[in-house]
């Protein structure tokens, strides 16, 4: 076999030959992806490792995706999978945020509850429009809808539940409009509420004692699965989290749970999400309209947790400012910071960054029910 033989025979069996257009396309959607998460620093944390999880499952011939009988003979990143289809790596990703979260803001002011309820308006909009379209079925409409609570890990726990198909272009946009989030919500809390409005200064918060901090977590757990058992691997998760955040017993547990633990998980959960987006599946008209939902849903969202606050503000006389209720998404901590933002360009001297908190954080238990509601109904 003569030099050219070899070089034929090395093209014939190389990934070169074998790669196809829609392959191609994926690596460009993941570079694209690359340079956003990089340069336009969009959700980096998930999006860098969702958009090399795309790269690689994409790339020809390396079956890093590959399925087996025998679970050691599966492609690595088949393997990993393997913790977000078992729903390991979201509730282990709560926990963690449950460890990182202070739910002292909305157990000072617990009104933000019905703040963090209205701005999940945006679930059932997207859900409604989605179904409608016919592209999707009930199931998968009720997976794209959960975009609208501006939670990742919720949103590819409730889609691998009910539309395993479609997770990676779930994932994709939750994560991306999440990023967005200062870009959408400001014209939109600007053009439902007065200036007036957006000049209300809000009281001091009281102080809210160590036993009320340790109580909630418990009491929310128990009513929270009693009522809807489907959601107790979510909010259980959190709530563990936060006990042992507000227990002050285990600091190197805690310490554990939001560094390192927190960053292992995401890298995988990222990578193995990514992994899923093959162009079979990534390349259709589904996919745009996931993308189309899921900025309906943010849009709605924030405008429903606006909307009630302006109804607050009505009702307590001017003692609530409408702009913490666009906090209610459940993007944490920048939603609330997005509120502080707006209001502090009308008064610098407003700070209502603690008081959007409260909305905040309750969003984060309200996607959770949404999802709970939904796998209620559909799974």
């Amino acid at each position: 076999m003569n030099f050219i033989q070899i070089l034929q025979s090395l093209m014939r069996e190389s990934g070169i030959a074998a790669i196809t257009w829609k392959q191609v396309m994926m690596i460009v959607i993941a570079i694209v992806l690359l340079y956003l998460a990089i340069w336009r620093k969009f959700e980096p944390l998930l999006l860098l490792p969702i958009a090399f999880g795309i790269l690689l499952a994409n790339l020809p011939m390396a079956d890093l995706m590959m399925e087996s009988d025998v679970w050691y003979e599966q492609g690595i990143l088949r393997i990993i999978y393997s913790g977000v289809k078992s729903s390991l790596f979201p509730c282990l990703i709560f926990m963690c945020i449950g460890v990182m979260t202070d739910f002292g803001p909305l157990i000072a002011n617990p009104i933000s509850l019905l703040l963090g309820a209205a701005a999940q308006f945006g679930i059932y909009i997207a859900f409604i429009v989605a179904n409608a379209t016919g592209l999707f079925t009930s199931a998968e409409a009720a997976a794209v809808g959960i975009i609208g609570g501006a939670d990742g890990p919720t949103a590819i726990y409730l889609a691998n539940h009910l539309a395993p198909d479609i997770v990676a272009p779930i994932a994709v946009a939750a994560y991306s409009y999440m990023a967005l989030i200062p870009l959408i919500q400001p014209p939109i809390m600007k053009l439902l509420t007065t200036k007036k409005e957006r000049l209300i200064e809000m009281k001091q918060l009281r102080e809210v004692p160590k036993r009320e901090k340790i109580i909630f977590p418990l009491f929310l757990v128990l009513f929270t699965s009693l009522l809807l058992p489907s959601v107790a691997p979510l909010i259980g998760m959190l709530m563990f989290g936060n006990l042992m955040r507000e227990s002050g017993v285990v600091d190197r547990l805690t310490d554990t749970a939001q560094n390192a633990l927190c960053n292992i998980i995401t890298i995988l959960l990222g990578l193995s999400v990514g992994a899923t987006a093959n162009g079979d599946i990534f390349l259709r008209v589904q996919t745009l309209a996931i993308i189309a939902m899921g900025l309906l849903a943010f849009v709605f969202s924030t405008a429903g947790g606006v909307m009630l606050g302006k109804l607050l503000c009505f009702i307590s006389k001017g003692k609530i400012n409408p702009l913490i209720g666009s906090a209610g998404v459940s993007a944490v901590p920048m939603a609330a910071r997005v509120s502080q933002t707006v209001g502090a360009k009308e008064n610098p001297g407003n700070f209502l960054l603690m008081h959007a908190m409260g909305p905040n954080v309750a969003g984060v238990i309200g996607s959770a029910v949404a999802a709970g509601i939904f796998m209620l109904i559909f799974g």
